[in-house]
């Protein structure tokens, strides 16, 4: 959020006020009747230990002189040695700390301020000493209560002035408590609606402070004892037999009675302006709960609060329209009181219309108005020069009318001060306004070239006090040869302000005021200057941020260039933190390690001379969620108990769930395991427990940023002990052993025995055979084996928990089996089915399920090759195995090898293991297409053939048949010529290829062939040679020593070359390389000058080899 500060436009209201009151001021070095500048207050309490100072300063053209009345009367300060009056003022200092008692100056006194033109009169000040007398001594009792009862604690403190303000305290100087049930009322007195057994104490003291004095007094200690019930019970039996002041009722709950104000009506009276207070306090248990209402309307928004609990209603700066009834209403859950308080609101004598000075030309006319009102309305009086004007010397251009006078074609004898009274019971107003009657020629008082600065868009206020008798008339223009000013942008006020409402840059200028009357005329200049308003361009944002963080705030401004920024930063509205932690830059604030304390709103305000510019932003430190505190259980049941708690600071992120967790001191102390979790708005569960655990409980508060600590652990609980409520789970039986039943289960945790001695009751027998269990008990384990049984059969089997104070429900029953042993037939009617050459499907039949004495898992099919039909040499056999699960009894066999015999059988698989293989099933696979063939080489090129030489393929798969030779020439461009193809018989390796191109690029391309068709194919590249004789020609020049001589002269002639040209630029000639190169062209350099660098070796070779030997 951004707010622009106002304070320059304040400022210019504040000035333009003043300017107003300054314009009705006569300049000092002029005539005028006294004004009163400073007076002390109608009802001034002094201090007795303090000289008393009564002031009274006044101004006036002739300084005037001062007189004072006393009581009425003339105060002759002369004739009083501690008195004295200031010099040139009116002010009394009566002495009062080298003797004098301020008692015997008590009284009202009034200042009289005189000089030739008139006198004004102050206010009537009423001189009163402070007083903080003793508490009168009293005897007081003990008060014995019976509980529940009310009682009111008596303060009566003594008559000060002004009143002291009351509070109680204990011997320690520690104030009581106070709450709903005890509380201080308005009167001082301490009020119980019920006393309880806690409020028993010796030290009930109440004090009374003397702010005046700076004493404090303190009464004499009361002492409350509360009996209970029981206790007085016992005290009426042995002590108190003989009254009835104490019945042995027990503690009864009571409706309200109200205790202040007492009676259902009162009534209350304040003034206008003032504090209405009013109080209600009421008995009863439960202790009642107050509530207030106006009958006939709502309590004033914005200026009603509750005070004291709700037992005082308080309504700041009262008016008449506050006046009627105002219900209390007490209420407890027995019933109701309620008390009416009837308010009338009167009012002292306030200001409609104060007289004000009024300066007058001769001949002029004019008014003096005074205007008040009240309640009742208050009596208007006048007074001339501090005396009734119905006895004050008469002038004949006055009239009094009423609450005016009217002043007509005045003279300089006008010239006097008037008093206006207004009072009523309440109170008085008193006011005075001179009448100065001049002939003066227009002054203006502001300062000549007076510089103004405001801020684009805002108002403008160029001041012209003056002053001048008749009243001068204003006029402005702007520059010094500029037209008048008139129209609607433009507010001309009568103290002579000149206000531009909403200034802009071309309000910039020089503005000229000049003022005339028929005396004179004067004018006065004024400049002003527009500035660019001060602006936040980048606002510090709202941030969340985890504790230990760090966080940066923003705030990038821009300024008129004229104008000086200054930057500062707030916390909540208060200078940050002394903290090395807060780091102010140019442009922003950065905070380290941000702890929750650096939680809060913080701003950024831009001041310059001229306004002033803030924005505020948000910082909410969050962290995971303190502990939840203060656990307890109640409600304890066999198998629930409740557990309630309270959370702990949420630190700015909501809890959104509570983690309950519980330890078993009994069976897993120091381990902690899951209970339950519930919603963050949930602060008690209802838990469900096991039986014979000895439960504690604890709980993490969980928000989006974690988890809390968890929380100190809830007392221990522990339950009764009880039969088991479950059995043990995941019952077995499996054999180990052929002729054994091993039954397994998973034993019961600690917290599900239910109570001590944890065993089992395990029950078996076979199924379909026998009737009768067996069952033995047998101690906390997981397992039993049965001996003796038959090979695979099944068995009913039951596991039952039981402890010592019982058995669990009967368990269900499951189905295991006995021991397996290995199966003893093999599959039979095995067939095979040849697919293609790499594929085949085997048949079976399957065995017996009695013959397989266990779970059937399936069959496997062990196969291998026994050898190629290619090749008659035999390897070393690698049998493979294909597992098909369940009582399958085909399966496919893939990965067979082409043209290759194989051996098969099968075998069926339990859980022991696997049973006798099949006899052995031959089968042959078909001939296959070949592999590539293992290698191709390409040797000896001559100008027109090349050989060929190649290997078998590794895998023929079968009888080759012959091999395909496919080829084709490839241009210098990479593209592929007409290609041919030979066949060549399958017992060759190598070949002749004749009647090629000379250096011509060959592809060849190269597979085998059985009956079954072409295998994959091979490739390679080959060249034949070029021209013998120009291949020699080449290999001749190369090795020549005359070809060497000359490469090393071409080189050492373009070092040299290059070494000439150097030095020439550097001595600032200009030599043409190009041109003599172009002029003197060497043809054995001429082509390497031309050369891109791509082909440059062989070009060269070829331009060589052409020269003539």
């Amino acid at each position: 959020m951004m707010k622009k500060s106002i304070s320059a436009s304040k400022a210019s209201l504040v000035l333009f006020l003043c300017q107003m009151i300054s314009a009705l001021d006569v300049p000092l070095d002029l005539s005028q009747p006294p004004t009163i500048t400073q007076q002390s207050p109608k009802d001034y309490i002094v201090d007795p230990r303090e000289n008393i100072v009564i002031q009274c300063e006044a101004k006036g053209k002739p300084p005037p002189s001062f007189s004072w009345t006393r009581n009425g009367t003339h105060f002759d300060i002369d004739k009083d040695a501690q008195v004295t009056m200031k010099p040139n003022s009116g002010t009394l200092v009566i002495n009062i700390m080298n003797g004098g008692k301020a008692e015997a100056y008590e009284g009202v006194y009034q200042c009289t301020a005189r000089n030739e033109r008139g006198a004004a009169i102050s206010n009537n000040i009423v001189i009163r000493p402070s007083r903080s007398p003793l508490w009168t001594k009293e005897k007081l009792e003990p008060n014995h209560v019976r509980e529940g009862d009310s009682l009111v604690l008596h303060c009566r403190p003594p008559v000060g002035l002004p009143p002291p303000i009351i509070f109680w305290m204990d011997n320690a100087f520690q104030r009581l408590p106070q709450s709903e049930r005890v509380s201080q009322g308005l009167n001082g007195d301490l009020y119980f609606s019920n006393v309880q057994p806690e409020d028993t104490r010796e030290d009930y003291i109440c004090y009374a402070r003397f702010n005046h004095t700076q004493t404090i007094q303190q009464k004499q200690p009361i002492s409350v004892k509360v009996f209970s019930m029981d206790s007085l019970n016992d005290t009426i039996a042995a002590n108190l037999s003989d009254t009835d002041i104490y019945g042995a009722k027990p503690v009864t709950e009571r409706q309200p009675i109200l205790l202040t104000p007492t009676g259902s009506t009162s009534t209350k009276v304040e003034l206008r302006g003032n504090v209405l207070l009013l109080e209600c306090i009421a008995a009863g248990l439960p202790t009642p709960v107050i509530r207030w209402i106006k009958e006939g309307g709502e309590l004033p928004a914005n200026r009603t609060f509750f005070e004291n609990f709700k037992k005082t209603l308080k309504i700041i700066d009262v008016s008449e329209a506050d006046s009627g009834n105002y219900k209390c209403i007490a209420r407890n859950i027995l019933g109701s009181a309620h008390h009416v308080i009837s308010v009338t609101v009167k009012a002292a004598p306030y200001w409609i219309t104060a007289p004000r000075n009024l300066v007058l030309s001769p001949g002029e006319d004019g008014t003096l108005i005074c205007r008040a009102n009240g309640n009742p309305k208050p009596n208007i009086s006048w007074l001339a020069n501090g005396v009734p004007i119905a006895i004050a010397p008469e002038d004949p251009s006055r009239k009094v009318d009423g609450d005016t006078i009217i002043f007509s074609h005045v003279q300089e004898r006008s010239s006097a001060v008037y008093q206006c009274n207004a009072s009523n019971e309440y109170g008085y107003l008193l006011a005075n306004a001179f009448v100065n009657v001049l002939a003066e020629p227009p002054r203006i008082l502001t300062p000549a070239n007076k510089l103004y600065q405001v801020i684009a868009d805002s108002p403008a206020l160029l001041d012209c006090a003056y002053f001048g008798s008749p009243k001068p008339e204003i006029e402005w223009f702007k520059g010094v040869k500029g037209s008048i000013l008139r129209g609607d942008e433009y507010v001309f006020h009568d103290n002579g302000t000149l206000e531009i409402p909403v200034a802009q840059k071309d309000s910039t200028g020089t503005y000229t005021c000049v003022a005339r009357n028929e005396l004179g005329k004067i004018q006065n200049e004024v400049r002003l200057e527009v500035k660019d308003p001060t602006m936040i361009i980048k606002q510090p944002e709202y941030k969340v941020i985890q504790r230990y963080g760090q966080v940066s705030f923003e705030c990038i401004i821009k300024h008129d260039f004229t104008l000086l920024p200054t930057v500062i930063w707030l916390k909540d509205n208060d200078e940050l933190p002394d903290d090395e932690r807060f780091l102010v830059g140019k442009d922003n604030l950065t905070i380290m390690n941000v702890t929750d304390k650096d939680d809060g709103t913080y701003t950024c305000i831009v001041n310059t001379t001229l306004d002033s510019v803030s924005a505020s932003a948000v910082l909410t430190v969050v962290a995971r969620p303190n502990p939840p505190f203060d656990l307890e259980l109640t409600g304890q049941l066999e198998r629930s108990v409740e557990l309630s708690w309270i959370p702990g600071d949420e630190n700015n992120s909501p809890i959104t769930n509570f983690v309950i967790e519980y330890e078993d001191g009994l069976h897993e102390p120091g381990v902690w395991h899951y209970q339950t979790e519930v919603p963050g708005t949930q602060t008690t569960v209802q838990l469900k427990l096991s039986p014979y655990v000895n439960y504690s409980f604890r709980v993490i508060a969980v928000n989006e940023i974690g988890r809390s600590q968890p929380s100190e652990p809830s007392e221990q609980y522990l339950t009764k002990s009880a039969n088991p409520d479950e059995n043990p789970s995941n019952v077995q039986g499996i054999g180990s052993e052929p002729d054994n039943l091993v039954i397994t289960w998973e034993s019961l945790k600690g917290f599900q025995s239910n109570g001590p001695g944890l065993q089992y009751k395990v029950s078996w027998r076979q199924k379909d055979v026998d009737d009768e269990w067996t069952s033995v008990i047998v101690a906390n384990v997981s397992k039993y084996i049965v001996s003796g049984t038959p090979t695979f059969v099944p068995y009913e089997i039951k596991v039952q928990a039981l402890n010592d104070l019982g058995y669990a429900p009967e368990p269900s029953e499951v189905i295991g089996h006995s021991g397996e042993d290995l199966p003893m037939v093999a599959p039979g009617n095995v067939q095979v089915h040849v697919i293609n050459s790499t594929l085949a499907k085997v048949h079976w039949d399957p065995v017996p399920l009695k013959s397989v004495r266990g779970h059937l898992q399936g069959y496997k099919v062990y196969y291998w090759k026994v050898q190629s039909l290619s090749r008659r040499s035999r390897r070393h056999v690698e049998k493979k195995i294909l597992t098909f699960r369940g009582n399958k009894t085909f399966g496919m066999l893939p990965g067979l090898e082409p043209f290759s015999s194989y051996k098969l059988n099968v075998r069926v698989v339990n859980g022991k293991g696997e049973g006798p293989a099949s006899p052995d099933k031959v089968f042959k696979t078909p001939e296959g297409v070949p592999s590539s063939p293992s290698f191709l080489k390409i040797t000896n090129p001559t100008l027109d053939s090349l050989t060929l030489e190649w290997g078998s393929p590794t895998h023929p798969n079968g009888v080759l048949t012959s091999y395909i030779l496919k080829f084709q020439p490839i241009n210098n461009t990479h593209e592929l010529g007409p290609l041919v193809e030979i066949r060549i018989p399958a017992n060759e390796s190598s070949l002749i290829l004749k009647n090629l191109n000379y250096s011509t690029r060959y592809k060849f391309y190269f597979n085998a062939q059985t009956s079954v068709g072409s295998g994959s194919q091979i490739t390679e590249e080959a060249v034949t040679i070029m021209d013998e004789a120009m291949a020699s020609r080449q290999v001749d020049i190369a090795t020549q020593g005359w070809f060497i001589g000359l490469m090393c002269a071409v080189a050492l002639l373009i070092l040299i070359l290059l070494i000439v040209c150097f030095i020439r630029r550097n001595k600032g000639g200009k030599y043409p390389v190009k041109e003599k190169e172009d002029a003197h062209a060497d043809p054995e350099i001429q082509p390497m000058k031309e050369d891109d660098g791509t082909f440059g070796e062989y070009r060269l070779f070829s331009f060589v080899s052409s020269a003539p030997f």
